[in-house]
């Protein structure tokens, strides 16, 4: 993957002067609840920088790039989380993969999202329409992935998470999913939470953060005033004793690289090689859909690669 340079100086003094991106993984009311908090402000504003998002588009991929690094810290060693939004609305659709060592790439479907309107609030309900998620763990060594889909019933990201984790793990979880603009349209935080209930907890404590997570201040916003995400868990959370478990990097990458797609261009059936050099269109650009990237080949490449 080739990262894009980030040119916004204004920008780029704001984020290095933010916390890290990280997950962190606590435990709440005595090991009752799982809680994985995690800041991303550079990781969404380098998938944009990669992807050439405006605003809405980087809304909207952002959550989704959010939510996926918090559902991978379920998963352990060189093991995936794969999101995929199939809709009918303008989004169309976003894919999304997310490994357990904080690794997360991924892209939508229509970029521009075509609007009739400018957006009013931050209700994507219309521009998701109709549609489905399905969520899928892919783990070393296991030839088939785990698989999951329900179909989408409030057009909230965040909302119709939760809801595939009761229905299809039959496991209560809350999603927040915080990208803070400023007047601008910079990303200036992004962040998001993840709460699980585990084995064992009382419909009590279940109940009380389910009230709690009604009125959660901005996590996007906290992000953006420089708040360290473990710190903002410890003072939101204090009420339940917080016990932390670990920190994990965070990032944007992607595997691709110019040798996985020249191994690409070789398997090629013969009359798609024929079609290439006929079009006689060089140098060759072949785009990485998750990361945004360009590989380009020159004629000579090609036909060495060819033969």
């Amino acid at each position: 993957m080739i990262k894009k340079n980030i040119e916004d100086a204004e920008l780029l003094e704001h984020l290095n002067g933010l916390p890290e991106d990280c997950r962190q993984v606590m435990l709440l009311a005595d090991g009752q609840i799982r809680l994985t908090g995690l800041s991303g402000t550079t990781m969404v504003n380098q998938m944009r920088a990669n992807h050439s998002l405006g605003v809405v588009e980087t809304l909207v991929l952002g959550q989704a790039y959010v939510a996926s690094g918090l559902m991978a810290s379920s998963v352990k060693g060189n093991d995936r989380i794969q999101l995929a939004v199939d809709c009918g609305g303008p989004i169309g659709g976003i894919y999304t993969e997310a490994w357990a060592c904080g690794a997360v790439r991924g892209y939508l479907k229509n970029n521009p999202i075509e609007l009739k309107k400018p957006l009013e609030d931050r209700n994507l309900d219309q521009l998701f329409g109709p549609g489905f998620i399905k969520v899928s763990r892919i783990l070393e060594g296991s030839k088939t992935p785990f698989t999951g889909q329900i179909m989408m019933e409030y057009g909230d990201l965040a909302k119709d998470l939760a809801l595939y984790y009761l229905k299809s793990e039959q496991t209560p979880t809350m999603f927040s999913l915080g990208i803070h603009f400023d007047t601008s349209g910079r990303v200036t935080g992004a962040g998001g939470l993840f709460i699980q209930a585990l084995p064992g907890c009382s419909e009590e404590v279940l109940q009380s953060l389910q009230d709690k997570c009604q009125s959660l201040p901005s996590v996007g916003l906290a992000i953006s005033r420089g708040q360290d995400i473990k710190d903002y868990c410890s003072e939101v959370f204090s009420d339940y004793g917080v016990q932390h478990l670990s920190k994990e990097p965070l990032g944007f990458s992607c595997p691709c690289d110019r040798r996985n797609y020249a191994i690409f261009l070789s398997r090629l059936p013969r009359e798609e090689k024929d079609a290439i050099l006929q079009d006689n269109r060089w140098p060759l650009e072949l785009e990485c859909f998750n990361c945004g990237t360009k590989h380009t080949f020159t004629e000579q490449e090609v036909r060495e690669i060819f033969r």
